[in-house]
């Protein structure tokens, strides 16, 4: 599990599709004195554990404000 607080922005002009997940479940977490965005990924039916939580990612808020700025400014 990873808990992000900023980020780097780099463009990436050479990208390729990347594969589906079946499922993101997102969380709204509460650790008492800090509030998350969680976003746990759970792996394709054809991996060898189907549908097994594969990452997970929390946000704090100023990452997660970050986050939805720069999706507004890319979309």
């Amino acid at each position: 599990m990873a808990t992000v607080r900023t980020f780097q922005v780099e463009h990436l002009d050479n990208a390729r599709p990347h594969d589906e997940v079946e499922l993101a479940i997102v969380r709204l977490v509460d650790c008492g004195r800090e509030k998350f965005i969680q976003i746990d990924t759970y792996g394709r039916e054809t991996r060898e554990v189907p549908r097994k939580l594969s990452q997970t990612t929390r946000l704090d808020k100023a990452a997660f404000e970050k986050l939805v700025e720069l999706g507004k400014s890319h979309f």
